[in-house]
Parts: C-alpha cells; structure tokens; sequence
C-alpha cells in the first residue's frame, strides 16, 4: 500500500490511550472505596443474621432440654446429640454451623457475661474491639 491509500485510517495514539487509561483509573478510585464499603457491611449483616438464626436454634434447645447448651457443649449440639441428653429433639440447623463471614469460628460461652449465653464474632481482626469490618457482632447488641 502506498502512504496516500493509509490516510482514512487512524489508530489510537500513545497519549489517546493513557487518557484513557487514567480516567478508567480515576474512576475505578471513585467506586472502588464505595463497594469496599459496601462488602464490608454486607459481611456485618451476614455475621449479624447467622448470630440470630444461631440464638432461635439455641432458644428452641432451650426449650427441649431445659438448659442452653454448655461452653464445652459449644454449638455443634445444635446439629449432634449429646451424650446424656434425653430430651433433645435436634438437629436444630438444618446445616453444620458456619464459620463467620470472616472464616473464623463463632464464640459461644454458656453461661455468658450478657446473659444466658454470649455469641459473637470478632470480625476480621479476630481481637476485641474495632471498626469498620474489625467491628465485634455480638448476640446481645444489634
């Protein structure tokens, strides 16, 4: 082809395309830090809901048995008979008690600091305290 044939073609310069390039960027650093905000308060409320459908499961063993399950019990005896106890009528969950929203198991203690028992996550931190997604959620707060 000869360079006369080439003029109606254009690409993109150099330039053209890092324009581009930092505008994608600046606006990526606009919605990134909404939608981390948004997971972070999604996995709250997940915590949150799963605290709460742990406290009906333990309420309704409550009921059964006459007691909330023990701190060495733990939660599993919400899914698994324990030895000894003639009046459970389990499984209580439908499914094996999850792990937090951040992977890590929740803290059941019976009898607890709060009340008849205490269940809670420490967020992702995994320590006491916290804000944002280190934020606790705990059974006797909302």
């Amino acid at each position: 082809m000869k360079d006369h044939d080439r003029r109606g073609e254009r690409g993109f310069t150099l330039i053209e395309i890092m324009i581009v390039i930092i505008i994608i960027g600046l606006m990526a650093g606009l919605v990134a830090p909404r939608l981390m905000d948004k997971l972070t308060q999604a996995k709250h409320k997940a915590a949150k809901a799963q605290v709460a459908l742990y406290g009906t499961a333990l309420d309704t063993f409550r009921l059964d048995v006459g007691r909330y399950p023990t701190t060495e019990e733990g939660l599993k005896v919400l899914r698994e008979k324990p030895p000894g106890v003639e009046m459970w009528k389990g499984p209580y969950l439908s499914k094996e008690v999850a792990l937090d929203p951040w992977g890590k198991p929740y803290i059941y203690k019976s009898p607890g600091e709060h009340g008849d028992y205490d269940l809670l996550s420490f967020g992702l931190d995994g320590v006491e305290g916290g804000e944002g997604e280190n934020q606790d959620v705990m059974s006797w707060k909302d």
